[in-house]
């Protein structure tokens, strides 16, 4: 009789931990490997963590975003995993029905999807800040510090005026997360790729260097954004540096001055102080005037060769330029220029 009953006891054990052991290899199968993120929408969403942000917040900001459904199982799993202690910052793309398993990995592995950043017509230091740090968690207040940090920019050989033509115009990629400096590293790298041996090369026989090259791409793209024409301006202004003729350039004029809402150049803007003054002082100014793009740059380094000394707008507003070899045809395109723009009461 006893022994029966010890059986039975026994059985009933066996069978209690047996369906316990089923429930809980469930339950745990669950956890790692039932889907818990988002299944709307159908596409993935981008979950982006802070420098120095702690597991607290991740947990937080998943649930909060209703990127995942349960919190406890997420923690449990980040947990065994280790993930709490394990945080890493960066931009994740979270995709639709990941499981505990598959996100834990994912943001313990720190393997962040790369984002995209694009800098085009720039004219100063705040806009390429600005432009630059849009797509980035690094503030353009932090960038700005260092294209203004005359002892930084230095170790990359430039200055306060030639740094900006350090920065290549095109789309990147790079890590939401990157630093200024390590920002600062890249463009430098990129540049250093851009200045190939051959367009080194090109950029000697016309007796510059790559700044210099940058700093008269600059003045072209300012004068038209043509880019079919930029090769032919490059040529005027080549050859008037060969001549050791002043430029004339007004953008360096609109530059020095610092209004960009200037449509005409006036003769009193002529006698601005500044070595920006491309009327007033000979040869390229110290630096570039905004950033040129590679067709500008490419436009400069292949110039069209010719024996043009003068240009200047075409009088039908078509952004396209009228091309003169003496001052006196000069002249006579300027006044048909200056009689249209009279016309237009632009003053």
């Amino acid at each position: 009789m006893i022994a029966d009953k010890k059986k039975k006891l026994l059985l009933i054990l066996i069978i209690t931990f047996s369906v316990l052991g089923i429930s809980m290899t469930f339950y745990f199968y669950q956890v790692f490997f039932s889907p818990n993120t988002f299944s709307e929408p159908d596409q993935p969403i981008a979950l982006r963590i802070p420098s120095n942000a702690n597991y607290k917040y991740v947990a937080n900001k998943l649930y909060d975003d209703q990127i995942i459904n349960d919190a406890v199982s997420f923690a449990f799993v980040a947990k065994v995993l280790g993930y709490q202690e394990l945080v890493k910052p960066g931009l994740y793309t979270i995709k639709p029905r990941m499981t505990n398993l598959e996100l834990v990995r994912l943001l313990r592995s720190g393997r962040q999807t790369p984002v995209r950043i694009t800098f085009n017509n720039v004219r100063t230091k705040e806009d390429l800040a600005e432009k630059i740090s849009d797509n980035l968690e690094l503030e353009e207040e932090q960038f700005l510090a260092l294209l203004q940090d005359s002892v930084y920019i230095r170790k990359f050989d430039f200055n306060e005026e030639t740094i900006m033509s350090m920065f290549i115009p095109n789309t990147y990629e790079v890590w939401w997360n990157t630093s200024p400096e390590a920002l600062f590293d890249r463009m430098y790298k990129e540049y250093n790729d851009f200045w190939t041996d051959e367009r080194k090369k090109k950029a000697a026989e016309l007796g510059l260097n790559p700044k210099e090259v940058s700093t008269l791409a600059s003045i072209v793209q300012a004068e038209s954004q043509k880019k079919d024409e930029r090769a032919k301006i490059a040529g005027v202004y080549l050859n008037r540096l060969k001549l050791n003729m002043p430029l004339q350039a007004d953008p360096t004029l609109v530059f020095a001055l610092g209004d960009f809402s200037l449509k005409r150049i006036l003769n009193i803007h002529k006698e601005t102080e500044s070595p920006y003054n491309t009327y007033k002082y000979a040869g390229l100014p110290p630096g570039p005037i905004n950033l040129p793009d590679i067709n500008s740059l490419d436009a400069v380094l292949n110039y069209e060769d010719h024996d043009y000394l003068y240009f200047c707008a075409k009088e039908d507003f078509s952004g396209y330029h009228a091309f003169a070899k003496t001052l006196s045809e000069h002249n006579a395109n300027a006044r048909r220029y200056q009689a249209a723009l009279n016309a237009a009461k632009i003053f």
